[in-house]
């Protein structure tokens, strides 16, 4: 049985799903997007999601296509229509259909779309043996705060990392590290202090990093927002990612280098352990 998805106001199984070759989304990446996980069959930290969708729609000048209220009624009929018990329901709003004109169309309605994939989320062979990241420019936009459809830079560094047998990027601008091609990067220093660069426009404001590092302060664990070097990080104790999809998942190797011992470290095991209670806490 396939997917059921959802286009511009109708559910459609997946082979009968369309959108017109004239939509923004396809002719210029002018679309945004938000994946939030799904286990136990709900949504984890949906709301707060849901309002950074809002965020991108704005600096965007991009009109929502609904309320968030039927948004998010929406979502939950794609849950009980596709019965996924973990893994994730992607959204995305694009400005519309119009001739092509790279001026903002008016009158144009913006396109909603949605569908979930079923996989595994809770238990996953990188959060059991971490995973190992290459270093990449970033050739990225300077709006990565917004989380845009135009993913191809991400794209390419991700394919260069499983070219040289890698897991992942990290990307590097002006000597420090960004983030990684869908994640937030993270280390923990010799002396346990948890680094992750500042919110800025140069990375996206994760939701899953938001509530990690809040939940890293209730742990006790003394956290600075700044830039970090490459070397840094591969001189780290610990290191890991964030991400809706991976939650906090280990990177045990930068490049030739391992971090720490090689192996996935305790505090970010223990990050990831108490993120997954607040997952479960937060589901709707």
């Amino acid at each position: 049985m396939s997917r059921i998805v959802y286009v511009n106001g109708q559910f459609l199984p997946e082979e009968e799903a369309k959108i017109s070759i004239f939509d923004r989304g396809f002719l210029f990446a002018d679309g945004v997007y938000e994946v939030s996980t799904i286990i136990d069959g709900k949504l984890v930290d949906n709301a707060a999601h849901l309002a950074r969708l809002e965020r991108s729609m704005y600096e965007l000048g991009m009109t929502p296509p609904c309320s968030n209220e039927e948004i998010e009624a929406i979502q939950q009929e794609m849950l009980k229509r596709n019965e996924v018990e973990e893994g994730g329901l992607y959204l995305q709003v694009t400005r519309g259909a119009a001739d092509r004109d790279f001026a903002y169309p008016s009158g144009a309605k913006s396109s909603l779309i949605m569908f979930t994939q079923a996989r595994p989320v809770l238990d996953t062979k990188g959060a059991r043996d971490g995973i190992s990241v290459i270093l990449q420019e970033d050739i990225r936009w300077q709006r990565r705060d917004i989380k845009t459809v135009g993913l191809l830079p991400a794209s390419m560094a991700k394919q260069a990392a499983l070219d040289a047998g890698a897991d992942d990027a990290w990307m590097v601008e002006e000597g420090y590290i960004t983030e990684g091609t869908s994640n937030n990067a993270h280390i923990i220093t010799n002396d346990d202090v948890l680094v992750t660069r500042a919110l800025s426009n140069k990375i996206l404001h994760g939701i899953t990093r938001k509530a990690v590092l809040e939940l890293a302060g209730e742990m006790g664990l003394k956290i600075e927002e700044r830039s970090f070097t490459p070397m840094e990080a591969k001189q780290a104790k610990e290191a890991f990612v964030t991400s809706a999809s991976t939650f906090v998942t280990p990177v045990v190797k930068i490049d030739d280098s391992p971090v720490g011992e090689g192996n996935p470290g305790p505090l970010g095991a223990r990050l990831r352990e108490i993120y997954i209670d607040f997952a479960r806490k937060s589901l709707s």
